[in-house]
Parts: C-alpha cells; structure tokens; sequence
C-alpha cells in the first residue's frame, strides 16, 4: 500500500472538501515530507488520479488569485470513504507494512470509534508476534553455526518485531485509558494544532 492515498484521502476528508493546497499544507506540516512520499507534486497527482478513479469529485471553483487556471477543491465520494476507511484499518492492522503508511495510519486512528482501533492494534500485536516466533523458529541459526553477518538480518528482524509489538502495546493503553478524543465520542480535531494555527 502507498501512504500517499491514505494520507490524501484523509486530509481531504478531514476538510470535507478541500483544494491541492490545503492537503500540501497539511501534510507538511505534520512532516509527511520527510517520512512518507508525500511531496508537492506526488499529492497532486494523488488527487487528480483518485479523482479518475471515482475515489475524489473534483469541483472548479473560483480562478486562481494569481489569474491561473480555476482551483480545483476535492471532496470523498462514497466510494472514496469506503477506500479511505479500508486502508487505515490495513494501515493499522497489518505487522508488515512500512513506516510511512503506519504512521499515515496512526496520524488518522482517531477517525475510528475507540474500540475499533483498539482491536486493530491487537490485531496487529499478534501478527508481530506471529511474525517473531516464525523467525526465532525457522530462520535463527542452530547452536554452533555461524551464520556471520547474515545473521544480523534475523536479528533485525526479531528486534523489529519486538519493538513494533511494545509501541503498538503502549498506544492501545493509552487508548483503553481514555487517551485522544475518538470518532464516536464527540470532534475527534478540535484542540489538535493544524497548519493555520502554527
């Protein structure tokens, strides 16, 4: 999976209806940049081809202050709720995948109701488990073979899995202690700093 979808269709869907800018705005400023392949160019075309795809309707309005061409504002349709909701839960879930699209997921976890993601972290708690016991077992050296540096890679692989499960543990306490206001217990956004009030 890209994180650049769901990173897109979230920060459109976070607006209700937002233009290029804005979703660029947005997720700069939650750094995206520098941890996901969301940059200027890819969020654009991101959102033109999502809106080929049915996922965004695209709506002309006002031209440009700048005398360019009409902006452009994006909205989720049906089918582009249905996607965004499938790949956070992937994002969140799943043991394997990469960097960018978990925190693309965490960055938007509270757009689920609170026992939702809980489960969805447990769920991916016991992939990471399941991930390091097949490793220990099957790709971990016998007592007196050396499997020199190419043993450090199965111990990567066991350490990742190990602190990916500890991480995933201390935010689904955070979450069953109450932490971070949830979509099913009242605005989810209000009070989180955003880009216009840096």
């Amino acid at each position: 999976m890209s994180a650049i979808r769901l990173l897109v269709l979230g920060a459109v869907r976070q607006h209700g209806r937002a233009h290029g800018y804005q979703v660029r705005n947005d997720l700069e400023f939650w750094g995206a940049h520098e941890w996901s392949n969301a940059k200027p160019g890819s969020i654009y075309h991101a959102l033109k081809q999502m809106a080929k795809q049915g996922l965004l309707i695209a709506h002309d309005v006002a031209p440009s202050e700048a005398g360019g061409p009409p902006r452009t504002e994006y909205e989720l349709t049906g089918k582009g709720e249905e996607e965004y909701f499938t790949l956070l839960r992937e994002a969140l879930s799943s043991y394997d995948q990469k960097v960018d699209v978990l925190s693309a997921g965490v960055g938007f976890i509270v757009d689920l109701p609170r026992a939702e993601a809980i489960a969805l972290l447990k769920q991916r708690v016991e992939s990471l488990e399941a991930w390091r016991s097949e490793i220990s077992l099957h790709w971990t050296p016998e007592v007196g073979q050396d499997w020199g540096h190419i043993g450090e890679i199965m111990g990567m692989w066991v350490h990742t899995a190990r602190s990916g499960a500890e991480w995933t543990r201390g935010l689904i306490e955070r979450l069953e202690g109450g932490a971070y206001v949830m979509a099913d217990e009242g605005d989810q956004w209000k009070g989180i700093v955003t880009s216009g009030e840096q």
